[in-house]
This record gives structure tokens, sequence and C-alpha cells, in this order.
């Protein structure tokens, strides 16, 4: 039986200055009837380590006709985009007639795996663990995470590889050993580097990281997800997911003037919130698509991570046979080209969306203002114009003391060299930057064309410090000599993430996002206050200077220059190949194996913390100094929870008080007395708990210092997985206001643990410090496998067994 269709109808002032009710609804949400879901076909084709062979993407594309018309026919329905992707790589098409959308698991096999180093260390130590020989899918390593910023690409270079030889010796001896291509440092950002080298239209890859969804721009499913999962693909095992739901979200207009693909992502971002993509694939459709560069088309996907959405996706269009071209992969944008049509939605959903998404939005890209969202949270979004009374009326330190382009969301050429626009106009108008002014690009082959077509000049003569082609200060990794710790300050990036304390590592910096262009015209104009579309500034001479609207190319006229930082093969047989780990070292630790669960209930576990408010994997297990430690369980540990805000303690951030003690001290600190009491405890925590960057380490510490249990009103998915994979017991309230029963001090039961089954709800007893008790309701998304894991201690040991 059909099911009612609800429509919210989109307002032309979508991303405009608003009035009294405009953003409030800004975009067209329709919730459409619910179709059916998911796909199946065998694997999908198998790519080559040192980059994407048109050969092995050429016969897959030669299979999709025939795999798309039997899931035609099974559903009896047309497909989107992202189901043809996900379908196509079921590990067993018989699955297909079971797959429901947003409820059941889908059981895939990717092509790819992608790793950054500071998770590729918990990754690979795992895979060693499970006693694997070689990955049994193409898999890549990208050293750009442990490269510190301060002083510039030269300096800041030679300090990374010297502060983390041991690492990145372990990664590289071990990439060889098992089969993984390695990217040396100053490579380039991990999504950067896939986008040139790797994704192809069509693929399915997940990544250790969680803006995977970035090669999205590029036409593949791309998702992000914690170590273990990565260790089931390299291992040769399918790879579960739970089958999401679908957004539509239709593009119409074209982008113009100071407006670009940043401000689509950031608008959507205001509208669907941070939670708002969870479990479900975000797909693009209409004509306003092709208006869009493909490395545009990848800025709005890698920061779908922001909606916590499985990923974004664009579907085929020439933009990125362009890219492809641009970037020497000819065969397979003629490959592309050739097979285009199985490369996107079916044209009855591009015409009649209501019926196969389960929501859709339209944005006119003609009516689109710049953006800017912040502090603190990217989806507390309004248009740029709109910014300057919300700073008087909210008191935001208008002066700008940072402002900083780059990072893997938005370093690629045409970010750039539109930058670099309005960089040279100011200078030519006698313009200079109010505030530091920071770049980091997005991979070596960026930074040697911008040196050869001089906009590494432009940038240099107009005083900005250009970085290493690594993520730096959008993860933490920024040393800051301008401001002390503590200190009220604003910075405007384009990076794609601003929790508290996240870029700099200052819990008083107030972090906004813009596109680069706008970052641009921030530095210049040093205000928050600033509008470059109706604001004028003064030059020295006193001349009234209006910034010119940017201009930029959208690839390199002579191509991209060759990247030199290099990469490195792995061995055709490592079996003869030995990987040490020093035991003495507080930077790798070997793994060992979580304890078994002992088949009885969680009984009378004490409640270690209660957690108020937004609870990231920033705030569970924190970057920035700590990112060193990231391949050692152990001394990473001492970092956990030091960013969460305890409801108990006057909102007092990263400490406990212990139960039998009476002394407030870190949450670690607390956590490993319980241990050495021979203790489990119990973490209770808000909405979209877990949300934000992949770390297992948010998972992995917890599980290492004792807890048994993690409830909260709700999940980030990546998180979720993570928590389910190291053994821990992931529940959410049935009712969410039964987080109010949790008092300081309480002792907690979760019973019936031999119950345990797909969809049956577990009774959670409280005994409070007067003697009182109370219980609730928890509900849980494990299905029989998951369990499994669970029972098994982890999914790792059940992976040996």
């Amino acid at each position: 039986m059909a099911k009612k269709t609800v429509k919210k109808t989109v307002k032309k002032t979508v991303g405009k200055k608003p009035t009294k009710s405009a953003n409030k609804k800004p975009l067209k949400k329709t919730a459409p009837k619910k179709t059916a879901s998911k796909k199946g076909s065998a694997k999908g084709g198998q790519v080559s380590v040192c980059a994407t062979r048109a050969d092995v993407v050429g016969k897959f594309y030669e299979g999709l006709s025939a795999k798309f018309d039997r899931f035609r026919k099974a559903l009896g329905r047309p497909l989107t985009y992202a189901e043809k992707i996900l379908f196509s790589h079921l590990d067993n098409e018989a699955d297909l007639k079971s797959l429901v959308r947003g409820k059941s698991f889908a059981m895939l096999r990717p092509d790819r795996v992608a790793m950054q180093d500071a998770t590729a260390q918990m990754a690979i130590l795992q895979f060693i663990q499970s006693g694997r020989k070689q990955v049994a899918v193409p898999s890549t390593v990208h050293c750009d995470h442990l490269i510190l910023a301060r002083k510039g690409v030269a300096t800041d270079m030679k300090v990374a590889n010297s502060e983390n030889e041991e690492v990145f010796g372990f990664l590289s001896s071990a990439s060889k050993k098992y089969g993984i291509g390695f990217w040396k440092p100053g490579s380039g950002i991990i999504h950067q580097v896939v986008l040139e080298n790797y994704a192809f239209p069509g693929g399915l890859m997940i990544g250790t990281d969680s803006h995977t969804p970035n090669a999205g721009g590029l036409g593949m499913c791309a998702i992000g997800v914690g170590g273990a999962d990565a260790v089931d693909v390299m291992a040769g095992m399918p790879w579960e997911l739970l089958n999401p739901k679908i957004i539509g979200i239709k593009l119409t207009g074209s982008l113009s003037s100071w407006s670009s693909a940043k401000d689509v992502i950031l608008a959507l971002c205001g509208e669907l919130t941070v939670k708002g993509g969870t479990n479900k694939i975000v797909e693009y459709f209409g004509p306003g698509v092709k208006s869009i560069s493909c490395t545009g088309k990848a800025t709005i996907t890698n920061m779908g991570a922001e909606l916590g959405a499985t990923c974004s996706v664009f579907p085929y269009d020439e933009r990125m046979g362009t890219y492809l071209r641009t970037t020497e992969r000819s065969a397979l944008a003629d490959l592309a080209d050739r097979h285009a049509a199985h490369l996107r939605a079916d044209q009855e959903v591009e015409e009649n969306p209501e019926k196969y998404y389960d929501e859709v939005i339209e944005l006119n890209l003609s009516d689109l203002e710049p953006q800017i969202v912040g502090p603190h949270t990217p989806d507390l979004c309004r248009p740029v114009s709109a910014l300057a009374a919300e700073v008087k009326e909210k008191g935001y330190h208008d002066r700008i003391s940072a402002a900083l382009i780059g990072s893997c969301t938005n370093s690629s050429y045409e970010d750039i060299s539109r930058a670099a626009s309005v960089v040279k106009y100011a200078m030519e108008n006698g313009l200079k930057a109010k505030s530091q002014f920071l770049i980091s690009p997005g991979s070596d082959q960026i930074y040697n064309t911008m040196a050869r077509d001089g906009l590494l000049k432009v940038f240099t003569d107009f005083g900005a410090t250009v970085l290493s082609n690594a993520c730096g200060p959008c993860i933490g990794q920024w040393k800051r000599d301008d401001m002390k710790d503590g200190t009220p300050n604003s910075i405007v990036t384009s990076f794609n993430r601003n929790f508290r304390a996240r870029n700099d590592g200052n819990p008083e910096t107030l972090g906004f996002i813009s596109s680069p262009e706008m970052v641009v015209a921030y530095a210049i104009s040093g205000s928050l206050s600033f509008n470059p579309a109706t604001d004028y500034l003064t030059n020295k001479n006193g001349d009234k200077i209006r910034l010119r609207a940017p201009m930029g190319g959208e690839l390199p006229m002579n191509g991209f220059a060759k990247g030199t930082a290099g990469f490195n093969e792995p061995a055709s047989d490592g079996s003869n190949l030995k990987v040490n780990v020093n035991p003495k070292s507080d930077r790798l630790q070997l793994l060992a194996p979580f304890p078994v669960w002992d088949g009885n209930d969680f009984h009378e576990n004490i409640l270690l913390l209660k957690t108020k408010g937004k609870t990231t994997t920033d705030h569970i297990s924190p970057a920035g100094k700590w990112l060193k430690y990231r391949g050692h369980l152990d001394r990473i540990s001492d970092n956990m929870f030091l960013g969460a805000t305890n409801a108990f303690l006057d909102g007092e951030i990263g400490k406990a008080r212990n139960a039998f003690t009476a002394q407030t001290a870190t949450v670690a600190d607390v956590a490993r007395d319980y241990k050495k009491r021979g203790l489990r405890w119990i973490v209770v925590g808000d909405e979209n708990y877990g949300e934000g960057s992949s770390r297992e380490h948010a998972a992995m510490s917890p599980r290492l210092l004792g807890v048994s249990t993690v409830i909260v009103k709700s999940f980030a998915r990546i998180h979720e997985t993570n928590l389910k994979k190291q053994g821990v017991l992931a529940l959410t309230f049935a009712n969410v206001a039964d987080y109010e029963k949790v008092r300081e001090g309480d002792k907690i039961t979760v019973v019936n643990l031999k119950d345990f089954a797909p969809g049956k709800n577990f009774r959670v007893e409280i005994f409070h410090k007067d003697g009182s008790k109370d219980s609730f309701e928890a509900k849980h998304t494990y299905n029989a496998e998951q369990i499994a894991w669970f029972k098994a201690g982890s999914a790792l040991n059940l992976m040996k067994d």
C-alpha cells in the first residue's frame, strides 16, 4: 500500500540573508514513499595498489548492465545511483530482496581500503593480530596526520620526519610486508591523493578516516570506518553495513560571484544538522550537478561527514571525465563515458525522486549566498551577510587572529587558484592581510603545480605561511606561537570541523568555517563582520576598495606538475620480511586480545561518567599532542574523555569523582583505579554520541580500561560500530527522558544478557547511593553476527578463531 508523502516546499531564499522567518525553511524536504532497498551482485573489480587499473574497472563496468537488469526485475522498480553502487558490490546477490533501508545489514565487497598514518597504526596492529599474511584487496597508507604545522613546509617536514621516524618506519615496513602501498610523508592528504590516483565512478571503498567520502566527488561510494572494519576487508572478509536510507539532493541553477561548492554543504549542514544524515547516503542529482567541478563535488561529499552521513555521492558527468584525463587517467574516463548510463540514477528516479528517495531536498544554486558556520559546531550556519549582526548579538570576537585555507576539504587547484585571485587583486590595490594567514596544499602534486604556475609566489608575497601537504591545523596539528592557550580569539578556516579546541587545542578559540575565497577576504579585512559582496576596505593611501569576486581555473591549463615526495610499492613476497616493535617504545605497542564475555549479566557495574552535551570522538580521545601515541593503546588511553563534560561536576571537563576515594581526577585515572579493583564500569552519554572522527581509540581505550556498556540517547554511526567491534555493549535509551534517572555514584545492572538477541530490548536497573532503585528499557541495533562479536570479546577475537 502506498504511503502518504509529506512535502515541505523549498524557498528561493535558500542560503540568502535571513528574514524573520528565514533559515527556518531554507530548503525543501520530502519524506517519500517507503520502497524496498538494496542490491545484489558479485564482488567489485580488483584494482592495483599503485593506481586504479582501467582493464579491471572495464571488466567491472561490462557486467553492470546485466546486473542492474536483474536488480530492477527483482525489486520491481528503477534504481538510485547509490543503490547501483552498493548492490553491485554485494557479497551475495541473493541478499537483495531481504534488504530494507535503515534496518537490515548488507554484506559488501569493497574495491579498496585507504588508511591515514594516525589510524593506520592501530589498523595494522590489529591486522597483525589477525594472523593474515597479506591483504586481500588493494590497500594504501598515507602519512598526512603526524606532521605538526608551525614554521612552514621545509622546517615542519624536517621535524616531522625526525620525531616520527619510528612510526613512519613501522608503517613503511609493515606495508611492504603485508602488500600495502605506502605514500611517504609530504605526498599529500589521504583524500586528495585518493582522488588523484584511485577513485573511480561506480566504485566502493572504505577508509579509516571519517572524510573518506571525499571520493564521492568522483562518483564513488567511499565510506569512513574504524580500523577493525578495515581489517575485515583487508583480511578478505565481506564487510557489513547497515543498509542506509537515501537522501536525494536536487541541485538546480549554477553558482556565481562569491558563492562556491563549499556553500552547498554548509547550507545543508545548517538544514540537516550534524545527525541528520546518520545511517543515510546523500545522493546528488539534477541539472545543477553539472555546474560544479569534480573537486568542488569532492568538497561537498567530504564535508557530508559533518551530517553524520554514511557517504555522499555525485553521478558521473563530463566534469569528472575532465578531471580523470587531467590526472592522467584518460582510459578510465573513456570507459566511464561509454558506461555513463550506469553511473547515475535511473531516469525514472530523477523524474519522480519522491518515489525512490527517503527524503528529497531542493537547492537552487543561483540563489545561494556565501555561507559561514560556527563556532564550535559545523551546523550553526548563516549567510555571510547575516554574521555581522550575530557578532554583535552574541558577543563573538570580531577580530580574526588567524585565517587558514586548505586541508582535505578545500585544497584543490581550483580552491587555491580562486583564493590566489582574491589575494592578487588585494595586493594590486594596496591591501594586506590583517591576520595570520596559513595555507595547507592538498598534495605534493598541487604544491608543485602552485609553484610552477606562480601561485605559490602570490601567497608568499602576501605574507602567507605555506605549510606541508598535510592535515595540520585541521586536525589539531598546529603549534601556535601567536596565541597563549586560554586566550579568547576567533579564527576562520576552510576546513570541515570546528569543535571546541579542535584546531589549536585552545577551548577559547572560536572556529568558523567558510570557503577558501571567503577565508582570504576575512584575512584581508581582519573582521568577522566583513562582507566582501557589499563592504569596502581602505588601503594605505585612503582609497576605498571593494574586493573583486574570485576567479580561478578548475584545473591547471598545463596539467599537473609531478609529485616528488614518493610512493613505495609493497614487496611481491613479504613473507620473509620482519616488522619489529620495541617493547619499551611509548609510540608503538603490540595488541593483546580483549577478554571474552564470561556469560554473566553486567551486575552493578559502577558509573564512571555521565557526559552532557556534545561528546565527539575528539572529546573521548583528543588528538593534538596525543596523535603521537596512536600506535600505543595503553599510553593514549591516558587521554580518555579528557574533552568530555561531566554532567555532575558543575560541567567540569575531563574529570570524574572516584566513588571509593571521593577524590576528583582525570576520567582515565579513575577508570584505571576501578580496573585495579577488578571492577567494570559504564558510561552514559547524550545525543549523537561519538560524532566526528572515525578514530577507534575512542572505543578501544574505554575497552582497555574496563568499560562494559555505553548507554546514550543516540549514537553516531562509525562510533557505534567501533564499540561493537571492540566488544563493548552499545545501548540507547528507549525513552530518552530516562537519561535523567542516572545519578552520580550509581551502580548499574544490564539484565538478561544471556537472552541477547536482535531486536530484543534490555532492562537496565539502577542502584542509587541512597538505597533507592530505578530501571529503564534500553534498545540496541545488534544483529546475530555482531552479538557474536560481543560474546567473543571483540570482532578480531572471532576472526582469529
